[in-house]
């Protein structure tokens, strides 16, 4: 086939001819059929396809290979091949596909299909996958893309896909895969055959092992950072010793901390040597630490010492005290090595000796066991480590010696009770016979109410010279049996009401997470037990009781915890108590009764809501009738055969809370100074009025505050003027001071 076509015209037959040109190219580069490629016409053929449209210059090579190509949508635009000589139909074929990856399209198979596509795609429809070098083996042309996998046998996958990135085509794709340790690579066939052999190349053993490196006073987890950026190496993604843990610039740095070492490894030995050099250069100690060895002593501003020492050994474990630099404190359980980032991080391990997680109470002796001791007499902390970890623990002591915030708790506890009682009824007593009569009707009702006694009991009373006819509204009819008056009928009637209205406020103040307790009320006493020795007949008897006493009244207990946001977590306890007027029967020998009521619960409120803990709403109907059976049920008359009391009590308590965050000293003295003012206030309205008679007209007061501010001077006369303090005495030389 000859197309001798002058390169500076076009037509629609030399653009065809170019483009079946251009495609035989492709399918050369694609498919293995190409090989084989057998044109019915073995002339020579010259192509001229200048600016011609591809599609159609697909059609013209697709008719030389005598193979259909499908043109993706995609593909749009023009092309330019030609030849100044004739040529083989596989060399202009060739020719066409070259000229399409230089516009960013490829010719792929799959399926037995040759397929016009964007590059982009090229690597999706490909069919062809090898393994290492199989594709050369099978004779795979270079303008052909494949898939090929390499397994790596020493170096890290992921530190070579920067490597071989800008080596690749932007439209193929290269990826690591840590687990099998291979990489996954797209690409045109020949491209792959230059990477295969730059892979072989840097997929090396290392040529040293790993060399431990004690350090006597630096710190393994501190030192490892800086030796690996000194190295240039960058941290390392696996463990030593197994593939894939060489880092990328070929030197590897791990701290132990358990043996506070440092384990290396380089590409050669002079880089071994140089790593070497360096540690022994930064192993030193601090030109900073004297003669104490180690030894630091820092004095707390707001926590306390011993709870302190105890959080601060829980975080960082224990370390060999004295002496020079001591190695970190066993790590959590896991590996002993722990691979150190250029980030910094520590390798300290969580894990904790028995003088770590001892307890540290405040007892006058300073607390022992650890790095780190607590002095409460002067409320500081003794730490023993190296400068680099004592750098460490400073840090985090600074953080946590914070001012904690307070917690100002306002609580109201109302009572409103009210009793209503009424009482009616008749009794009556009668005697039937006349004098010198042998036997005699006795005859009566006997009633015996709350609010009074009973017939009976009043004339007993009468008998013995005490008349008790209780309460209320008392009507009786007297008569003398023998000269002696005694009452024979008696009817009462009584109504009593009683209120009660009683507020408490307890207030009370403390620290974030602390807690407070306050107690308003009487310390009572109660028998708990009792012996009497009655022994034998004239023997001294030896009674005595034990006696137990318990306080009795208002009693708060909160411990707050304030959280993000001003809301207070609060764990309450709230207790009223108090002491009944009234004994039950047969417990007279017993001591007091106690009436109690109480609440305990965990709340959250925000700071200054007032939030309501809980209450009582009681009402109680007792109603207690007492009659003569079927006598009392008559109408009208039945009420001399009976006797009815109604009591009703009501009952209601309710217990309010407000807690009022104070985070600094202005906001505590600005609230202290306003319940100065109240208190004052309070004072001065409760002050006597002037009587002539009794000589006191007056009480003490608070002095004034002007400024706001609560004052300090001692109070003075019943006003409480105060008194401006003496001027200091003249000091003259050689003349001695008073003591």
């Amino acid at each position: 086939m000859n197309m001798n076509r002058p390169p500076h015209k076009t037509g629609w037959r030399g653009a065809a001819l170019g483009g079946l040109a251009a495609l035989a190219c492709l399918l050369w580069q694609a498919p293995g059929w190409a090989q084989n490629l057998a044109p019915r016409s073995r002339a020579p053929v010259t192509v001229n396809f200048v600016n011609a449209d591809i599609e159609a210059v697909t059609r013209a090579f697709s008719a030389m290979i005598e193979r259909p190509i499908l043109v993706d949508p995609r593909v749009r635009g023009t092309i330019t091949v030609y030849s100044e000589q004739p040529q083989s139909v596989r060399d202009a074929y060739l020719g066409y596909l070259a000229a399409l990856r230089g516009l960013g399209f490829a010719v792929v198979e799959s399926g037995g299909l040759l397929k016009l596509v964007p590059e982009a795609d090229a690597k999706l429809q490909t069919g062809t996958v090898s393994i290492g070098d199989a594709a050369a083996e099978k004779g795979i042309r270079g303008d052909q893309v494949i898939t090929q996998i390499f397994t790596l046998r020493y170096e890290n996958p992921n530190n070579l896909v920067a490597v071989l990135r800008p080596l690749i085509s932007a439209n193929n794709t290269i990826n690591a895969n840590v687990a099998s340790n291979a990489l996954v690579i797209t690409d045109y066939a020949e491209n792959l055959q230059r990477i295969a052999k730059i892979i072989a190349a840097l997929d090396q053993p290392n040529n040293t092992g790993v060399e431990i490196v004690p350090l006597q006073h630096a710190v393994a987890a501190d030192l490892a950072p800086l030796v690996q950026r000194i190295g240039d190496g960058g941290p390392a993604t696996g463990a030593p010793g197994v593939p894939g843990a060489a880092a990328g610039g070929g030197a590897t740095v791990v701290a132990d901390s358990r043996s506070n070492s440092l384990l290396i490894r380089a590409s050669n030995p002079s880089r071994l040597a140089a790593l070497r050099a360096t540690i022994a250069q930064l192993d030193r100690p601090s030109p900073s630490v004297g003669p104490g060895g180690n030894m630091w002593v820092v004095h707390l501003k707001n926590a306390d010492a011993t709870r302190l020492a105890t959080v601060v050994r829980a975080a960082f474990g224990a370390i060999g005290g004295g002496g020079g630099g001591g190695a970190v404190g066993s790590p959590a359980p896991g590996p002993a090595a722990t691979t150190t980032t250029p980030t910094g991080t520590s390798g300290l391990g969580g894990g904790l000796s028995a003088a770590a997680t001892a307890s540290v109470t405040g007892a006058a002796q300073p607390s022992t066991g650890g790095f780190i001791q607590a002095d409460p007499a002067t409320n500081s902390l003794i730490i023993t480590a190296p400068e680099p970890l004592y750098k460490q623990v400073r840090a985090l002591i600074d953080q946590l010696d914070s001012r904690r915030a307070q917690v100002y708790i306002e609580s109201l506890i109302v009572e409103l009770a009210g009793n209503d009682a009424a009482e009616f009824g008749f009794q009556w007593q009668g005697l039937l016979g006349q004098s010198g009569d042998q036997y005699g009707l006795v005859a009566g009702t006997n009633y015996k109410q709350p609010g009074g006694p009973s017939i009976i009991d009043i004339n007993v009373g009468a008998a013995q010279g005490q008349i008790n006819v209780g309460e209320g509204l008392n009507i009786g009819l007297l008569k003398a049996y023998n000269g002696i008056i005694s009452l024979a009928a008696i009817a009462r009637m009584l109504q009593t009401q009683a209120n009660a209205n009683i507020v408490s406020t307890p207030n009370l103040i403390t620290l974030d997470n602390e807690e407070a307790k306050i107690v308003v009320g009487e310390n009572v006493p109660f028998i708990t037990g009792q012996f009497t020795n009655t022994g034998t007949a004239g023997a001294a008897v030896n009674p005595f009781q034990t006696i137990e006493r318990k306080d009795v009244g208002v009693t708060l207990r909160i411990r707050p915890q304030i959280g993000e946001g001003g809301a207070v977590r609060m764990t309450v306890f709230q207790e009223q108590s108090s002491v009944k007027a009234d004994t039950a029967a047969g417990t007279t020998n017993a001591g007091p009764s106690t009436t109690k009521r109480s609440i305990e619960g965990t709340v959250t409120v925000d700071d200054g809501q007032i939030l309501v803990l809980g209450g009582l709403i009681e009402d109680r109907y007792i109603n207690i009738k007492s009659k003569v059976p079927l006598l009392g049920d008559l109408p009208v008359l039945g009420a001399l055969f009976r006797s009815e009391s109604r009591e009703r009590r009501r009952t209601n308590l309710v217990v309010f809370l407000r807690p009022i965050v104070m985070r600094d000293a202005e906001s505590a003295g600005r609230f202290s100074a306003d319940r100065y003012e109240q208190i004052r206030g309070r004072q001065e309205t409760s002050q006597p009025r002037p009587s002539i008679g009794l000589p006191i007209n007056e009480a003490a007061v608070l002095p004034v505050s002007p400024t706001g501010v609560i004052p300090t001077l001692p109070l003075e006369g019943p006003t409480g003027a105060p008194k401006p303090p003496p001027p200091p005495p003249e000091f003259t030389p050689g003349q001695p001071t008073a003591p």
